[in-house]
């Protein structure tokens, strides 16, 4: 658990640099944050590639993954709508509540807490020892389908406040080509697999959806074609065909077995990269602005809000009841509370289109209190699991 320590340290510090350094750029501040975005998708890439690498999908059980989607979905909707109706009952005067401005921006602003921070999620179990469990392997199905789901919401959200654009279509198309060729052609494209591949591969990606959203930006300046990296690199990872008689899987039940490349180097490369993204995804949050309202008022609304968001994500405690028991399911639900980078990119879309007030702080605000206790989370789970949880192939 120390290198949970450590991360939750990274992520803080990055957290404060974000707050402190931005008043001592000067004009090289627009500059700095582009690096640090580009970073963070960087790292994150390569973090999903090796995550899509060690993906596993038996085509014959499309019920159970079926129900994963919908359980996935609810995990993700709920915390929305919570935050949603907590954005406008609470933060709006009575006159607005049945306004649709009120809810369009309110249910924008409240995708923050939709989705779980894939990145962070992966490499926090992953650095506490659960690599070897039925959560991880649960955590990841869940995860990435909620952050999926969350990005195809976005779409029509966007919708709501530019309108009708041939670029949501397109972007929709690119996602379920993305995901046909990973379900047609998994683990059969044969590439190179070390940490440089890996790293050259990331690069690439993230060239090629920047280019794309410049492209699309001279076309159209107020909605362009923005894909998420977090599909993309994931799909690649899933393509990729492992080496003959290698099973990512076959030593998850030995003690201290970590998720991720098999090798020493390539396990060391992995957990740098990974302290990186922890310390970039801090950086990458927007700077508070408290404005007029009280500090104690404002503290409660965030405390508030987390609460709300976090009991939206409890819904996958109530399934998989056949596969373990309680304590274990609701591990998995604390496990998805972290949030992160996609929550980070929502609240600067919604600040792009002109969104703002104190929900958008709340918003804000709430998500930074979610990553500093994204340790905490993970020493929760590892409570709740105790000494002996479901192994891995519980879940096959």
């Amino acid at each position: 658990m120390r290198q949970v320590l450590w991360y939750s340290v990274l992520l803080v510090l990055g957290l404060v640099g974000s707050q402190v350094l931005p008043g001592h750029l000067g004009g090289a501040q627009p500059a700095y944050e582009e690096v640090v975005r580009l970073l963070t998708v960087l790292c994150l890439a390569f973090i999903m590639v090796h995550v899509g690498y060690e993906f596993e999908i038996d085509k014959k059980r499309m019920r159970q993954y079926a129900w994963d989607g919908a359980v996935a979905g609810s995990a993700a909707a709920l915390p929305w709508l919570f935050c949603a109706a907590y954005f406008v009952y609470v933060l709006r005067p009575a006159a607005e509540w049945g306004t649709f401005q009120a809810w369009r921006e309110s249910l924008l602003s409240a995708m923050f807490s939709a989705p779980t921070s894939a990145g962070v999620l992966f490499s926090m179990l992953a650095a506490g020892g659960l690599s070897a469990t039925w959560l991880f392997k649960k955590a990841r199905v869940l995860a990435i389908f909620d952050d999926l789901g969350t990005v195809l919401l976005l779409i029509p959200m966007k919708m709501m406040i530019v309108g009708l654009r041939w670029q949501m279509g397109a972007l929709v198309a690119i996602m379920g080509a993305l995901l046909w060729l990973a379900w047609r052609r998994l683990h059969s494209v044969r590439l190179p697999s070390t940490w440089p591949w890996v790293l050259g591969y990331a690069a690439a990606l993230v060239g090629s959806i920047e280019a794309l959203y410049h492209a699309s930006r001279l076309l159209d300046a107020e909605a362009p074609l923005h894909l998420e990296i977090l599909l993309p690199a994931f799909v690649l990872g899933c393509v990729m065909a492992r080496p003959h008689g290698e099973d990512p899987h076959g030593d998850d039940a030995r003690p201290g077995h970590q998720e991720g490349p098999p090798s020493a180097s390539e396990q060391r490369v992995a957990t740098y990269v990974s302290a990186a993204f922890m310390v970039l995804v801090g950086l990458s949050m927007p700077k508070f602005s408290v404005g007029g309202t009280p500090f104690s008022t404002l503290a409660l609304h965030v405390l508030l809000v987390t609460v709300v968001s976090n009991v939206g994500k409890m819904f996958p405690a109530f399934c998989y009841r056949r596969e373990v028991p309680l304590r274990e399911r609701l591990a998995l639900a604390v496990g998805m509370f972290p949030r992160g980078e996609v929550g980070a990119g929502i609240l600067v879309v919604s600040l792009s289109l002109g969104i703002k007030g104190l929900a958008v702080q709340v918003a804000l605000l709430s998500l930074s209190l979610n990553l500093v206790l994204t340790g905490g989370f993970i020493l929760v789970v590892r409570r709740l699991l105790g000494p002996t949880p479901t192994p891995a192939s519980a879940a096959t």
